[in-house]
């Protein structure tokens, strides 16, 4: 452990307003970065939901003009992130707001590159691309899962291609994010249990990282013990706005250790499988996760025992087989307790995808940070224990 305090790290963070009523914040923000017209980024489910209205009753109580671009798929295409970079464009906008899930967020990042650069979005793949500054971002997370409010990273879909790419860059931290647990209040248990599932996916792999540190363990293990403990009371009591709020800080927390400490091979897998199937990112994690901690574990046993600890197993006088059957048994469970029991056979994947999918995963920046370093036939049979 002793290399690890004597490797530089940075962090990288947005200001953050956490609370009920942050939403309500947004125009004085605006206002802050000199707003002269905002584009608000948002899906159809939000905009149904009401969440944009307060977000306009905002901006036009202090007299902010705005244009709303919500043209976004549940995994934003390149396309959409082009066509809102030319609104934005056209509108004469020079501040964007983020109001939604990963979608819209991610979405919303993707259109800040764009109209910076005057470049397509599929070419800032990879980490450190961005050269120019962007536009500031203001975002409102409405689930409590990707982390993209937080985070150092934008997950785009490239249909032509049925692959994610990953951007990873300082610039797309969002400049504000106002985490606002009233929003959540109008997800369904499904997506409950697939954002809070994903942000547990980021926390663990944030904490076995190869580029974890003491400034990200203390928000990935916090993280862990807020969401296990939290998720499956929420997913049964999905109007109780104290469980909202926990899993809310939660999700943040695993978002700033992920940011910062980077994922791993669920991550690199669940990419590779949303851009092959569009599928929802949080249910190809959750399918994944065990597999995934099956195949890590001997090379990081210190610390999958710590997470089984952070997550109430009792390991004193188990050996390390038995820690991990217990922490798998324990993540099988949790799983099965908020619904997420599907595999990857019955979402269509079929054994001879498997070689494509584990051939993009293993393109995929978030393999680097993995604790095991892992072949292609290595990735193939993780899968392929998934169907």
């Amino acid at each position: 452990m002793s290399t690890e305090t004597s490797t530089l790290r940075k962090f990288v963070s947005p200001e953050i307003i956490f609370g009920a009523g942050a939403r309500h914040a947004v125009a004085n923000y605006a206002n802050t970065f000199g707003a002269r017209k905002v584009l608000i980024v948002s899906d159809p489910g939000v905009v149904e939901a009401g969440w944009l209205t307060d977000v306009i009753a905002s901006l036009e109580s202090q007299d902010i003009d705005y244009a709303c671009f919500a043209d976004v798929s549940p995994n934003p295409r390149c396309e959409e992130v082009m066509a809102g970079a030319a609104f934005y464009q056209e509108q004469g906008c020079n501040v964007i707001v983020a109001v939604g899930g990963g979608s819209p967020m991610d979405c919303a990042k993707g259109i800040g590159i764009v109209s910076a650069h005057g470049r397509h979005i599929l070419e800032f793949e990879g980490v450190d691309t961005i050269d120019v500054a962007i536009p500031p971002l203001i975002f409102i997370p409405t689930t409590a899962g990707t982390s993209a409010d937080v985070s150092q990273f934008a997950i785009i879909s490239d249909q032509t291609e049925k692959v994610k790419i990953s951007i990873v860059s300082k610039a797309v931290v969002p400049d504000v994010s106002l985490i606002d647990p009233e929003t959540t209040m109008t997800m369904d248990g499904f997506l409950s249990a697939c954002t809070g599932i994903d942000a547990l996916v980021h926390a663990i792999e944030a904490f076995v990282s190869t580029g974890a540190g003491p400034l990200t363990d203390m928000h990935a293990l916090d993280a862990i013990r807020l969401i296990n403990t939290n998720i499956a009371p929420l997913v049964a009591n999905p109007k109780d706005m104290q469980l909202r709020e926990q899993v809310m800080l939660g999700s943040m927390k695993a978002g700033l250790a992920f940011s910062n400490a980077i994922l791993g091979a669920v991550h690199a897998m669940s990419h590779s499988l949303g851009g092959f199937l569009d599928l929802p990112h949080g249910l190809c994690n959750a399918m994944l996760l065990e597999h995934v901690i099956d195949f890590n574990y001997s090379e990081a046993t210190d610390r999958f025992k710590v997470v089984a600890e952070t997550m109430g197993i009792d390991t004193r006088g188990l050996t390390t087989q038995q820690v991990k059957a217990k922490l798998m048994e324990h993540v099988i469970a949790l799983k099965m307790e908020v619904g997420l029991t599907q595999k990857l056979a019955e979402n269509g994947v079929k054994i001879s995808d498997i070689p494509t999918l584990s051939e993009k995963a293993l393109k995929d920046p978030c393999i680097l940070t993995n604790p095991r370093k892992s072949s292609k036939r290595d990735v193939e049979v993780v899968y392929e224990e998934a169907l």
